[in-house]
């Protein structure tokens, strides 16, 4: 009790700002965490987050593994963004039905499209399973004896789950760099179809423009349902019987907005964070991290846009990718603006400075954690590192014929007759529907050629010989080559691995080429890899220990994760931000179109919002349409699509990024100016309504 009261009094003295820092954890939130949200106006008991029936959580899911959603109704609607929804939403889309650019709307049920490979996750459980495999000799154990440990774990426990509900799974992750680990029990529905979502032009409104940048006005959200098994409601397989999913706990949506200082919560899947390593690894992530996915994102968009702008069936193939690529090129950049600008590097050498001095006083971790040490693996790596990210950004998932060659050379499903090795075969499915040959070469050629110019010369793969040697050093028509000759490229070719033809095709020997440079790269990084790795664990369990009087969270590894604070701005260069836009503030970037395509849109989106007539959706205060606001919770990747709540458990909007000047929040979190922002619930729905005129969907919310 001690402690926590003291925890209490510390985090009290840093202020609120500090005490709004944290990815917590729900099973075991601290009291003293639970008790400073109470202070800034959380009103729900302590159970109704994690343990009871109607816990804030059974309505959050963890949407198709890379962002997070929240059911608003009895017949399982769950809302993300647009962003999360991008791929389910243009793989349905063609150039006589482009729902990206002009938006969908189920009218009933049965108009509701099923989306392939798309799910949500729901997390039942949780629990601390560290000491079982400490009991079970984890620690002494290689790293890839660790990971066969943790899976049989890990399958044991879902083989126990299982015979009471067959729907249920366990995962096993690491917590606190690898000192604690969390089993987590989890229901999935793989039948998820998209029932709304607006226009591109407002669910990515200021496209790159504004991406990480506040103000915003971006209409981020998209609208899919679950679908169950008619019998059990539970998950099931896509079929046409199945029906509407029936949640125990949805989210209430609040149309009472919001002022600033009100408590705001949001709870969701935060992808990454690395707040707990040394000033070595900022460097590393820095200068040889990305640097180089900037460097080569930059070139490669640049390519796909050219492409993309000349022809609409291309931009369609590639809106998703193009949106990919782009968000963490300029989150790289931004990240390394901040890291400078706020001197990191020498903030975090200050602080394991004293955990030095501490060390040295108390004799914790004596003979195990070693700084100087640490900082010697990371110089001995920093270039194979480096070398890393260039081939990585060059060959993986940049272009069709290198993402073919890999997946062969990797092992691919073998097809043919099982006792007969000379009839065995490999084949790649059709889908052309997804590529542009035109846009692909280019792609690659430009990146070879960058590739060369930005690594050392031993770690080029062999077939820049033969562009040399072979066509003078024209990547154009060294790729064109492959394209034209390599099997790998022909339409439905059975690729029989036991062949002559096979061993000397151009693709193949491309993909062997790419990949004994990997090889190599792994060879020289490997060992030094575990050695980093076990001194960070050691400097977090030192921070964990030196600080033991004050509640931590672990770094974000998408599980689930709750943060909260408060609706408020920020001041940078003295100036205030604002905490909210409102839609005149859209139609002046509207009328900016013919200089800024990124805030192009249909006409009928600048009538709705510039007509002063936003209903039930007004904000009672100042009686305009807010569009989205900001918080001080504490986001990361992942997070976007977290439903963010006040204080009594009401949704208020969903997240969708963080502002430019808290970028370097994956590696430390600003208090002064880390920003969450959000569209606000009252938006989503006024263009669900007015534009939408999803009147059944409004009414299933009971929204009136």
């Amino acid at each position: 009790m001690k402690k926590t009261i003291l925890g209490i009094a510390l985090m009290a003295a840093f202020g609120i700002a500090k005490a709004d820092e944290g990815m917590w954890t729900l099973y075991n939130l601290p009291q003293a965490v639970y008790q400073q949200m109470k202070l800034e106006g959380f009103q729900l008991p302590y159970d109704d987050l994690y343990k009871s029936k109607d816990a804030v959580k059974n309505a959050v899911v963890n949407f198709s593994g890379f962002c997070s959603g929240v059911v608003v109704s009895p017949d399982g609607l769950v809302f993300t963004n647009h962003h999360c929804g991008f791929e389910a939403i243009r793989s349905h889309s063609t150039v006589e039905h482009d729902y990206m650019l002009n938006g969908f709307v189920a009218q009933s049920f049965a108009d509701e499209l099923p989306c392939k490979d798309t799910f949500v996750s729901f997390m039942l459980s949780q629990q601390d399973v560290t000491s079982h495999l400490e009991k079970l000799g984890l620690h002494q154990l290689s790293k890839s004896k660790q990971a066969a440990l943790i899976d049989s774990l890990q399958n044991a426990m879902t083989d126990s789950v299982k015979k009471t509900d067959a729907t249920l799974h366990v995962d096993i992750a690491a917590f606190y760099e690898g000192n604690k680990y969390y089993a987590t029990v989890y229901r999935n529905f793989t039948d998820l179809r998209l029932v709304f979502t607006v226009p591109k032009s407002m669910g990515k409104f200021g496209g790159e423009t504004d991406n990480w940048m506040w103000p915003r006005q971006t209409c981020d959200f998209s609208v899919f349902r679950i679908y169950a098994d008619p019998k059990t409601n539970g998950p099931a397989a896509y079929t046409q019987e199945n029906v509407p999913y029936r949640p125990e706990h949805w989210a209430p949506v609040s149309l009472n907005g919001y002022q600033e200082g009100d408590f705001s919560m949001t709870m969701g899947y935060p992808g990454s964070t690395s707040r707990y390593i040394s000033s070595y690894g900022i460097i590393e992530r820095r200068d040889a991290r990305n640097t180089p996915r900037a460097q080569v994102r930059g070139i490669k968009q640049e390519v796909m846009k050219k492409h993309m702008r000349a022809d609409e069936a291309v931009r369609i193939k590639y809106d998703s990718k193009f949106a990919q690529s782009a968000n963490y090129w300029k989150n790289s950049i931004g990240m390394n603006k901040c890291i400078d600008s706020i001197g990191l590097v020498q903030q975090k050498q200050a602080y394991e400075q004293r955990l030095r001095c501490w060390q040295d006083s108390t004799g914790y971790l004596k003979g195990k954690l070693n700084l100087d040490t640490l900082q010697q693996f990371y110089a001995q790596r920093l270039n194979g590192v480096r070398t890393m990210m260039f081939w990585t950004e060059t060959f993986r998932r940049t272009n069709e014929l290198a993402t073919r060659a890999l997946k062969l050379i990797n092992g691919m499903e073998v097809k043919g007759p099982k006792d007969n090795v000379k009839k065995q075969y490999h084949q790649f499915a059709d889908n052309s529907k997804e590529w542009d040959a035109a846009l692909d070469k280019e792609v690659l050629a430009v990146l070879l050629k960058n590739y060369r110019e930005h690594v050392d010369a031993k770690y080029l793969p062999a077939f820049y010989k033969t562009i040399d040697t072979r066509f003078g050093g024209n990547y154009t028509k060294f790729v064109d080559h492959l394209y034209a000759k390599s099997m790998l490229m022909k339409k439905g070719k059975k690729l029989f691995f036991n062949s002559k033809a096979y061993k000397k095709d151009v693709g193949v020997n491309f993909g062997q080429d790419i990949m004994d440079i990997y090889y190599d790269l792994k060879e020289n990084v490997g060992p030094i890899n575990d050695s980093i790795e076990l001194q960070e664990r050691y400097l977090c369990d030192a921070k964990l220990r030196m600080e033991e009087d004050l509640p931590h969270y672990s770094d974000a590894n998408f599980t689930m994760r709750l943060s909260y604070g408060q609706v408020t701005g920020f001041e940078l260069g003295g100036k205030p931000s604002g905490y909210y836009t409102v839609a005149e503030s859209m139609v002046e970037k509207m009328n900016k179109a013919k200089d800024i395509i990124d805030y192009e849109a249909e006409p009928i989106m600048k009538e709705l919002l510039a007509s002063g007539n936003f209903g039930p959706y007004t904000d009672k205060k100042t009686g305009k349409l807010h569009l989205c606001f900001l918080t001080n919770n504490d986001i990361t990747g992942g997070n976007s699509g977290s439903p963010m709540f006040n204080g009594k458990g009401e949704l208020i909007g969903l997240a969708f990024d963080g502002n430019w000047d808290s970028l370097s929040s994956d590696i430390n979190f600003d208090a002064r100016l880390a920003r969450c922002i959000g569209v606000d619930i009252r938006y989503v729905l006024f263009m669900m309504d007015k534009w939408g005129h999803a009147d059944r969907l409004l009414k299933e919310m009971k929204i009136k």
